[in-house]
């Protein structure tokens, strides 16, 4: 179980991931808005198109992780963040450092990644 100065620990450092990501993306809203497709020449047409789609694929990502933290942070509300959804041990702080809104300790996530494998063939 995660101590009280573990939780705030990771509390500030999911916090600080978001505060980040949303700053980040409304600088990509503001990048996609300043993004002028009305050029003469169809290759700088293609190339901000293409730029254009790359930065609308990085805000999805974004968005999604967003979405996640938020999550993270819910379970750290309940008491249930560092929890294995799967298997309902322990995640290992050494994973939580490294993925901080993972759900799934090590052995269930290469179990799932196993089993995505065999499903993929």
């Amino acid at each position: 179980m995660l101590t009280k100065t573990k939780k705030a620990h990771f509390s500030k450092l999911l916090n600080e991931m978001l505060d980040e990501l949303l700053t980040e993306g409304n600088n990509t809203v503001h990048s996609i808005n300043s993004l002028d497709g009305r050029l003469p020449d169809p290759s700088d047409r293609a190339t901000v198109e293409s730029e254009r789609h790359f930065t609308l694929r990085k805000l999805e990502r974004e968005n999604g992780l967003i979405g996640k933290i938020e999550e993270a942070l819910a379970r750290l509300g309940v008491g249930t963040y560092g929890i294995c959804e799967e298997c309902e041990e322990e995640i290992s702080e050494g994973r939580l450092k490294a993925r901080p809104v993972t759900t799934l300790c090590i052995e269930c996530k290469t179990q799932q990644e196993e089993d995505e494998k065999v499903k993929g063939l």
